[in-house]
Formats: structure tokens, C-alpha cells, sequence
């Protein structure tokens, strides 16, 4: 690594960028086989490390560590957040593990979720512990968002807090103070199997699910007729997974399908399931005989930090200082910072690379931008850690 040479130092956010892509870190709950994070904390923990940062890497599972440094002490404290997992790399149509285009682009599963971003998030990192620094910087380095979010649960559950935290996710280099969460309700409806031949006997769950289908729209009507958020709009709901039948020549005795409700900040599991029994209520009136089960599976929290908080109007003033474009906008994907604003941590997103390029077959990143994001973070933990 470089010498340090005080304001004339290189940032090489982008160098750190790519060692990162060549570590393969699929998240092996989404891709058998897949690495997971292992190799990848090691690597970024011993970076911290050398750059004189205390570390602690914790287990959420067997196999799946996060990483928690921590510089300096006392407050303010500021955290800077990042996922080490990705998605899988099948159908992938670049170099899965790092490809350099012609355009400047840096290809490779992860470079843009969120490799990118945990390399400028650790280079900012680096360059506030060799320049020094009020307060406290604490680098926290997730297993398992892509999945189940058990790194970020586990370390909150450890004790991690700060004064305010900054997501590194790819938001094109926009602050983004709020997203939407979402609810997964799983409906399942009973039928009765008989031989294809015995209509008399056999009861059709899956043409019975069709009616809970059709009756959806008017529930998405009624949501997306609710006051929209200023940023986000207003919640959705789509039907996702659906199993019924086992054959042909069988009646189907039961039909499941999986709702997935895009919430705001602040709609409850309770209130999304009790929007689906309104919707069996509807059903069942015009057909007395169904019988519904509607169970919650899955929920993450919808959140948001006002516009006015000191780390959004800190982030744009930085943006500008820099000579960026300064954009407040909203994060369409769920992550990571939900939690940490959850459990008393504020914390909005700003990283490098788009969101329509996480994720995809040709996934990039443009190191320019890395670079460009952590200049932005630095500029902005100086201020902010100097009470600014």
C-alpha cells in the first residue's frame, strides 16, 4: 500500500473496489455452494486492522462472520455500513469475479451491490484514522442481507449503535433518507382431491385461489388511492410463489400463494394481514364454502429520516462542497438501515452505482464513482464528526 502523504494521498477507493469483487462472497442461502463471507471479512478485518482500527469479527451462523471496527472514541460516533454477501452468480454474462470494460466500467457480481460501496465506505475509513479525528468511526461490515439479515441482527443485538449511520448501498451517488418495507403473507385454500373423472367428489383449490387473485386488484386499488408518502409514493402489493396440485388428472386439494405488501414507514405486519382477511372477507361472502389460512412469513420494516436530519442536510452539503450534484430521493429496495433506525440509529443511504445494475447478468459498477463517493463520505465525517 502507498505511503500516507497527508492531502496529496491517493484514496485508491477503486483499487480496494476490485480486490473486493475477486473475493467471491455469494451468500450460500440464495446459491448452493455459494462462499459466503468468510474469505471476505477476513480480508477487510485485516485491512481495518493495519489501518489501526480495534476489530471484532462476529458470527451470526456457522460460516456467515460480520465485521465491527471501531477508531477513535468518545462522540460523536459515526457509522459506516456495507453488505459483504452477494447474490448468486448464475446466468451471470460477465466475469463473475471481476472484468474491466472498455467504457470504464468494472464488471463482476457484487461491484455494484455493494462492493463499491463497502470500498469507499473502507477508504474514507482509512483516510479519517491516518489523518485523525474526533469522535468515533465505526466500520460495521454485514453477513446476509441479500437473505436474512442475521450479520445486522446479530450486531445490533451485540450493542451497535451510533449518533448516525450512512448506508453504502448503490444510490448513484443520491442521498436517500427513506424506503418502503414489505410483509410476505402466505394464503393458503383447501380443496378436496378426487380423480380428475369425479367432479361430484373432487373440490378445485387452485380455481379458488383464482377468486382471492381477482379480488386483489381492488385491494391494490384501495392502497394506491391512500395519501402518498413525499418520497416514496404509496405501497403495493403483488402475488409472488404460488404451488397447488400434484397432477393433471387430480383435483387439487389445496392452493398456496405468497402476497408480498410494499409497506411505508410506519404499516405494521398486523395491519398488512389484517388487509388480506378483509380481502378473504370479500371472497367468502359471494362463496361461503372457502375456507382461507393467512399467515405473516416474513416482514421488514418501511423507514425514513427526515429530510432535515443532520445527516441528509450534512451528506448534500458535502455533495455540493465537493463539487456533486446534490439529490435527496428514495431508496426503492429494502435494506440493511431499516434495522439500525429501528433499534435508535439513524441512518439514510448514499453509495456509488446504480440500483437497476444490482443484481443484473453484466453487474458494474464505474470506479470513478467509488472514488467520487468517498471523498464525499470524508468530507462529510470531518464535519460531522467536528460537530458540524
Amino acid at each position: 500500500m502507498p505511503e500516507f502523504r497527508g492531502s496529496e494521498r491517493t484514496l485508491e477507493a477503486a483499487d480496494l473496489m476490485r480486490d473486493l469483487v475477486a473475493i467471491p462472497s455469494v451468500n450460500p442461502a440464495l446459491e448452493p455452494g455459494g462462499a459466503g463471507e468468510a474469505a471476505i471479512a477476513d480480508h477487510c478485518a485485516g485491512l481495518l486492522r493495519s489501518w489501526g482500527f480495534a476489530v471484532e469479527v462476529h458470527e451470526a451462523a456457522p460460516g456467515r462472520p460480520s465485521v465491527l471496527a471501531r477508531h477513535g472514541r468518545g462522540a460523536p460516533a459515526l457509522l459506516f455500513n456495507g453488505h459483504l454477501d452477494t447474490v448468486g452468480v448464475g446466468g451471470m454474462t460477465v466475469a463473475p469475479f471481476g472484468e474491466p470494460g472498455a467504457d470504464g466500467r468494472y464488471f463482476g457480481r457484487g461491484s455494484c451491490d455493494m462492493k463499491g460501496g463497502d470500498a469507499a465506505l473502507l477508504a474514507a475509513a482509512r483516510d479519517l484514522a491516518r489523518s485523525g479525528h474526533p469522535g468515533t468511526v465505526i466500520v460495521a461490515l454485514t453477513a446476509d442481507e441479500e437473505h436474512a439479515s442475521i450479520g445486522m441482527a446479530d450486531l445490533i443485538a451485540r450493542g451497535l449503535r451510533a449518533d448516525a449511520a450512512v448506508v453504502c448501498e448503490p444510490t448513484s451517488l443520491a442521498v436517500m433518507p427513506a424506503h418502503k418495507g414489505f410483509v410476505w403473507v402466505e394464503v393458503t385454500i383447501r380443496g378436496r382431491a378426487a380423480h380428475g373423472s369425479r367432479p361430484e367428489v373432487g373440490i378445485d383449490a387452485v380455481r379458488r385461489m383464482g377468486r382471492f387473485l381477482v379480488e386483489l386488484d381492488l385491494l391494490e386499488a384501495e392502497i394506491t388511492a391512500r395519501d402518498p408518502h413525499p418520497l416514496l409514493g404509496t405501497g403495493s402489493i403483488h402475488a409472488g410463489p404460488i404451488e397447488g396440485g400434484t397432477a393433471p388428472s387430480v383435483y387439487p386439494d389445496r392452493c398456496t400463494v405468497v402476497v408480498e405488501r410494499r409497506t411505508l414507514p410506519g404499516e405494521s405486519p398486523d395491519a398488512v394481514l389484517r388487509e388480506i382477511e378483509g380481502v378473504e372477507d370479500r371472497v367468502r361472502a359471494r362463496h361461503p364454502d372457502l375456507a382461507f389460512e393467512a399467515r405473516v412469513v416474513m416482514d421488514r420494516p418501511g423507514t425514513e429520516v427526515a429530510r432535515s436530519h443532520a445527516l441528509v442536510t450534512g451528506l448534500t452539503a458535502a455533495l455540493a462542497e465537493c463539487g456533486e450534484t446534490a439529490r435527496v430521493e428514495p431508496m426503492t429496495a429494502w435494506v440493511d438501515g431499516a434495522l439500525l433506525n429501528e433499534a435508535g440509529t439513524p441512518a439514510v443511504c448514499f453509495g456509488p452505482g446504480s440500483i437497476a445494475q444490482a443484481h443484473a447478468e453484466d453487474e458494474w459498477v464505474d470506479p470513478d464513482e467509488v472514488e467520487r463517493c468517498a471523498r464525499v463520505l470524508i468530507t462529510f465525517a470531518r464535519s460531522f464528526l467536528a460537530g458540524g
